[in-house]
């Protein structure tokens, strides 16, 4: 990381990837590779599942697409066989893949190890299940140095799930291999015999919620919020960017179930959270706009940075700007948010070059306080 110790020396130019620590989980979707026909009480076919997969899963428009061989999975075997043939040959894409794989050490584990030794240069990401629940952070040490024997350079989100998994997430983080982890919040309540509900099960984890965040926030890491159940008929049209389009449509087409997704959405966005699972292409761009800044939202912020900028009050000092005094924390929310649409792939080429410009007159110290995801 040597080449970024004098951060001053950057240009527009440069690929704010490594700076940045790379790009987000963002809104992750399970895939089953094998799925079950509730119409007629059968599993599909290798073939048909070959057939849903290049009719769908090529053109999905989440930012990752999880694999999933774990509880959502139970013709596991069958869907390794598809999966060994079928990543390969995954066309060009301009989102993640991950495979959720079973617990550690289990029988089906060894088995997900073999697939992965396969196909791991066509994935970006394991999801390992159960994280640290039976051998602790040994798992993911385990894990990291398999990963490394097989030559591979994949990431790993651990789930929490148990309490136990909880009261060591800050040693589940401290591998290098972990950028972001996910809140298992069905299973996690389950570990708890609590009672949680489609509707408002973020503030019946919401201790527990809080706890990982912070834990992730000191280590610097992300945190992908919890999979929602409830089911919504119709999709939010990818021409809706701004918080009014969203409002208009959730009045004009949206249900219940619409509108509790998107308010939970909203509010992991506002806690800082890196990543969202969804079960049902139906939430994918409702969850999206929830969690990524709109155009008008980052001219916002770009103005508040460039009136900070010409006053020379970056760093110290403090402006007025459109009725309210601000000064260098409220400007590092702003960028902030700029930086937060870059890492949800959002950010037009000519605002990169802008937080570059910014990110060039702050000192390494600043711009970790403002973005510990990086790698400075």
């Amino acid at each position: 990381m040597a080449a970024f110790a004098d951060i001053s020396s950057l240009t527009a130019s440069d690929d704010l990837t490594p700076i940045l620590g790379g790009y987000w989980p963002g809104i992750q979707i399970y895939y089953p590779p094998i799925k079950y026909n509730p119409l007629d009480g059968t599993y599909e076919s290798i073939e048909q599942a070959k057939f849903r997969l290049q009719k769908h899963a090529y053109q999905t428009k989440a930012h990752t697409l999880l694999f999933d061989l774990e509880d959502g999975c139970r013709m596991k075997e069958m869907s390794r066989e598809l999966l060994a043939e079928e990543l390969p040959k995954f066309p060009e894409r301009n989102f993640q893949i991950a495979i959720r794989i079973n617990p550690f050490r289990t029988q089906e584990y060894d088995e997900d190890l073999k697939l992965i030794k396969q196909i791991h240069k066509y994935i970006d990401v394991i999801v390992l299940a159960k994280a640290g629940e039976v051998y602790g952070d040994a798992e993911i040490r385990d894990l990291s140095s398999w990963l490394i024997s097989i030559g591979s350079n994949l990431t790993i989100q651990p789930i929490i799930e148990h309490p136990k998994s909880l009261q060591i997430a800050d040693k589940l983080m401290s591998h290098s291999t972990v950028k972001h982890v996910v809140f298992g919040i069905h299973d996690f309540s389950k570990a708890m015999a609590y009672k949680i509900t489609p509707e408002g099960w973020i503030d019946e984890l919401e201790t527990f919620f809080n706890i990982l965040t912070m834990e992730a926030r000191i280590k610097g890491r992300g945190v992908i919020g919890g999979v929602e159940v409830l089911l919504t008929p119709n999709s939010l049209p990818d021409s809706c960017l701004e918080k009014k389009d969203i409002r208009r449509w959730l009045d004009l087409h949206g249900d219940d179930a619409s509108r509790h997704v998107y308010a939970h959405a909203k509010r992991e966005t506002s806690m800082g959270l890196t990543g969202k699972q969804v079960i049902t292409p139906n939430h994918i761009n409702i969850c999206k706009v929830a969690f990524t800044p709109s155009p008008e939202e980052i001219q916002h912020n770009i103005n508040i940075l460039q009136a900070a900028l010409e006053a020379d009050a970056l760093l110290s000092g403090a402006i007025r700007f459109e009725g309210e005094m601000l000064d260098p924390p409220m400007f590092g929310k702003s960028l902030q948010n700029i930086l937060r649409a870059y890492a949800l792939k959002s950010l037009k080429k000519e605002d990169q070059d802008f937080a570059m410009h910014v990110l060039s007159k702050m000192p390494i110290n600043t711009i970790k306080e403002n973005w510990p995801y990086g790698q400075l």
